[in-house]
C-alpha cells in the first residue's frame, strides 16, 4: 500500500514537473490551517467562526488583537503557527518565481488555448506518432489544408510542434481518454503511424470501438500484420518500406508515369488528381458521362469511378451512370476541381 502511494507520488511530481513545488506548498499551508483551527477549538475550547478568524490573522500577520483571551500555551502555539505561516507563504512565493523563471504559466497557457482549438475541430484528421512516417503525413495532410491533431509520447517532439503551431497532444495514443481528447468522436480519420505494432493494433482497435464511422488507417512492418490490423477495425493498411521499395522500382522502369503521377497527386504543376464524392442531393446522380457534361464545363477528365459499393470501373465509357454515393476520379487543374465540387 505505501509502496504503491509511492509510486502514484513519483508519478504525479514528474508529471507537475516545477508546479510540484507550489503544490507542496499549498498542502503545506492547508495543514497548517487545520491545524490551527484544530488547536483553538480543542485546547482553547473556542467556536469554529472565532477559530477560523483566528487562524486567517495569525497566518496573513495583520496585528489585529487576539479573538479571546488566549493561555500561555495558546500564545507559544500562536508563535509557532506565525512563523510556520510565514515560512509557508516564503516557500509558495519562491516555487511561484520559479515557475514564472521556467516558463510554465506560458505553457500551460498555450496548452489550454491549444486544447480549446481542437475541441471546436469537426471532421479532422488525427495522426498517432510523429515519427519519420508521421511526421510527412501531418506536412501532406495540412499542405492540403486541413485540421491535423498529432498524438505524440515524445517530450522534444511536442516541444517541436508546439514551436511549428501543430495541434498536438502529449500522450499515450493507446489510451481512450488521450484519443478522446484529440477529438475522435468527430474526426474524419485516423492515421496510426506508430513505431510498434502492437500499439498500433491497439490504437485500431480502441478508435474503432470507440468512433465506429471513423475511417482508419494504419502503419505495419510486415505483410504477415495486415490480417491482424484489417481484423482490428483498419480501413487500409500501409507497408512503408514495401511502399518505398516499390516506388524506387518504378522509378526505374516507368520514370515518366511515376514523374507525372506524383507531379499530378502533389500539384507540383496546375494538375491534380482528386476524389469527388457525389452526394445523394448533386444534380450528376442518375446521369451518364456524356450527359453529366463533366468535361465540356469543367474540362476535367474521369479516368475512374468507385461505385457505392466498392466495385472500381477504371476508363468509364461515356454511356456508365453516375449514381449517389459514387466516387470519381478527376484529372485537371485545381480551379476546375474546385468549381465541381459546388454541385456534389
Amino acid at each position: 500500500m505505501i509502496e504503491r502511494l509511492h509510486r502514484r507520488m513519483l508519478k504525479l511530481r514528474a508529471k507537475s514537473g516545477s508546479l510540484w513545488s507550489m503544490f507542496l506548498g499549498i498542502g503545506y499551508l492547508l495543514s497548517v490551517f487545520a491545524l490551527g483551527i484544530a488547536f483553538y477549538m480543542g485546547y482553547e475550547h473556542w467556536d469554529f467562526a472565532s477559530s477560523f478568524y483566528m487562524v486567517v490573522i495569525t497566518l496573513s500577520t495583520v496585528g489585529y488583537m487576539e479573538v479571546n483571551e488566549l493561555s500561555e500555551t495558546g500564545r507559544i502555539f500562536t508563535a509557532f503557527l506565525i512563523m510556520g505561516g510565514v515560512g509557508g507563504f516564503v516557500y509558495i512565493a519562491g516555487a511561484f518565481a520559479q515557475v514564472l523563471i521556467d516558463g510554465r504559466l506560458q505553457i500551460m497557457w498555450g496548452k489550454r488555448k491549444m486544447m480549446k482549438e481542437i475541441n471546436k475541430l469537426r471532421g479532422h484528421f488525427i495522426v498517432c506518432g510523429h515519427g519519420r512516417i508521421g511526421s510527412i503525413v501531418v506536412q501532406e495532410i495540412m499542405a492540403d489544408g486541413h485540421d491535423v491533431v498529432v498524438i505524440e509520447q515524445d517530450p522534444d517532439l511536442i516541444d517541436k510542434m508546439e514551436q511549428d503551431g501543430i495541434l498536438c497532444i502529449e500522450g499515450d495514443a493507446t489510451s481512450d481518454e488521450i484519443l478522446l481528447t484529440g477529438g475522435l468522436l468527430h474526426a474524419k480519420s485516423l492515421i496510426s503511424a506508430l513505431t510498434s505494432e502492437a500499439a498500433n493494433v491497439y490504437v485500431t482497435l480502441t478508435a474503432r470501438q470507440l468512433n465506429p464511422d471513423i475511417n482508419i488507417v494504419a502503419r505495419a512492418g510486415d505483410k504477415s500484420h495486415i490480417s491482424r490490423l484489417e481484423l482490428a477495425g483498419a480501413d487500409r493498411v500501409v507497408l512503408p518500406h514495401f511502399i518505398g521499395g516499390l516506388r524506387m522500382a518504378q522509378n526505374v522502369l516507368r520514370p515518366t508515369v511515376t514523374n507525372f503521377i506524383e507531379l499530378a497527386v502533389r500539384g507540383g504543376i496546375d494538375l491534380q488528381m482528386e476524389e469527388l464524392l457525389v452526394s445523394p442531393g448533386s444534380e450528376l446522380c442518375e446521369l451518364d458521362l456524356i450527359d453529366s457534361k463533366i468535361r465540356p464545363r469543367f474540362n476535367l477528365i474521369i479516368i475512374a469511378i468507385k461505385k457505392g459499393s466498392g466495385e472500381m470501373v477504371f476508363n468509364p465509357g461515356p454511356k456508365e451512370i453516375i449514381n449517389a454515393n459514387d466516387t470519381l476520379l478527376a484529372v485537371g487543374k485545381k480551379s476546375n476541381l474546385n468549381e465541381i465540387k459546388e454541385i456534389l
